[in-house]
């Protein structure tokens, strides 16, 4: 499969979480870090998700929000994944973040490059990476 968003993350179903409309769905990584996605329960029946098996997490950099430090800022957002800035890739308007979690997770952002400067990023400079759980696509191996 190629596909054009940067992150992309293979992680097992450890629960599910089924409302009304949509389904939660809790992905472990394989650094030990935890990815949330709300999808549809249409979905989540139709890509055949069951707790114990496998799906890939497509985020795309730009859906990616970075906030400096820690630990500071709390967000609704469920996925907030603390790391060390690993790379700045510059640019006039925009740049890409790497964020590397402790467990070994790269999370890419592409944020203005105007925020890299005023939040301080730069490779060693501790942030967060902030994904709502909604800006989270789940797919599974065409073999299922």
């Amino acid at each position: 499969m190629k596909i054009s968003a940067r992150n992309v993350f293979e992680g097992r179903i450890t629960a599910m979480t089924p409302g009304q409309v949509n389904t939660e769905v809790v992905l472990a990584l394989p650094g030990g870090e935890s990815l949330v996605a709300v999808i549809t329960q249409t979905s989540a029946r139709g890509l055949g998700l069951a707790v114990g098996g496998t799906a890939l997490a497509i985020i795309k950099a730009p859906w990616v929000i970075v906030a400096a430090g820690d630990g500071g800022p709390r967000f609704s957002a469920r996925n907030q994944m603390s790391g060390i800035v690993s790379a700045v890739k510059s640019g006039p308007i925009n740049a890409e973040v790497a964020i590397t979690m402790a467990g070994g997770t790269t999370v890419h952002a592409v944020i203005t490059q105007e925020a890299v400067e005023e939040l301080g990023l730069a490779p060693g400079v501790p942030a967060q990476a902030v994904i709502k759980a909604s800006h989270v696509v789940l797919a599974v191996s065409g073999s299922r």
